[in-house]
């Protein structure tokens, strides 16, 4: 049910009933590669069937690859944030993801840093498990990732460390129209997403809510609450908005505006409460094979 609740995330409801047709759609690649939407993961896996008559028989062995490029501008910052990713996933449960990311400050601190992200995502219960039309998807996952940034040592953090989440995810197709509801609980080291370093371990909450008032169209929100890690350094809360058009059953654009917190409070030195890198327009292109 997991696979055709996923692949059928851009679909429209058939009146009368819950059948769901197969579209691109959630999860995307987020910005550090694994499924989900921009900064948070679902628990969806990553990865549609494989097509044609030489590649079927992968089909519950191996998914087809999905990728993933990101684009943000924070113009109060005067940074440029890109993201590469790719994730598969296999025997239909285990989605397996590698990311890059590359940060250029213009103006301040790094004029460029380098993060790299290897997540692994285990899927534990499907959708409408139990012959019912009311579990959620429930997935636990990890990611590592470490960061070349020159801040690591000014500050006195570690250049890597490890993400652990699980999360729940829901279609509900009985409501007007169908409405994607996440939510997870977040264990984490980073500081400002893991760019600039790690230091101690917080937990926090991370929620998703996505509308389709279109058969091709999702209009959503995303929160991920700040890791306070340790030694006054705390993360500004994040949060943006997004619209999803699902241009054929493999293709997908988002655009989104992104909120990261004051930006000043990332730079002025000492200050280490409520780290943000400011706002800005967020631009995307997946794609699933």
């Amino acid at each position: 049910m997991n696979k055709t609740i996923k692949n059928a995330f851009a679909s429209a409801i058939v009146i009368g009933s819950a059948a769901l047709s197969a579209q691109a759609g959630v999860p995307l690649n987020n910005l550090q590669g694994a499924g989900g939407i921009a900064f948070n993961p679902l628990a969806y896996t990553a990865g549609l069937p494989w097509d044609g008559e030489t590649t079927s028989n992968l089909n519950g062995i191996v998914s087809a690859p999905q990728v993933g490029q990101w684009y943000v501008r924070l113009n109060e910052a005067d940074i440029d944030w890109s993201s590469t990713s790719a994730a598969l996933t296999f025997f239909d449960r285990l989605e397996l993801s590698g990311g890059y990311e590359f940060i250029n400050a213009h103006k301040y601190g790094d004029k460029s840093i380098n993060k790299y992200n290897v997540g692994a995502k285990l899927r534990l219960l499907d959708e409408n498990s139990f012959d019912t039309e009311f579990v959620p998807a429930v997935a636990v996952g990890a990611i590592y990732k470490y960061t070349d940034s020159r801040t690591v040592d000014a500050l006195g953090l570690d250049d890597d460390g490890f993400d652990y989440y699980v999360v729940a995810s829901k279609l509900v197709a009985q409501t007007p129209v169908p409405v994607l509801l996440s939510a997870g609980v977040l264990v984490s080291d980073e500081v400002v997403n893991g760019v600039v370093g790690h230091n101690h371990y917080d937990t926090v909450f991370f929620g998703n809510v996505d509308v389709l008032p279109a058969e091709n169209v999702a209009v959503g929100v995303e929160y991920k609450q700040g890791v306070d890690a340790g030694d006054g350094i705390r993360n500004h809360d994040y949060w943006d908005g997004h619209v999803a058009w699902f241009v054929t059953k493999k293709l997908t654009l988002v655009g989104a505006f992104a909120e990261t917190g004051d930006k000043d409070k990332f730079y002025r030195k000492g200050s280490t409460k409520n780290l943000g890198v400011g706002s800005g327009f967020v631009l995307s292109v997946q794609y699933q094979f």
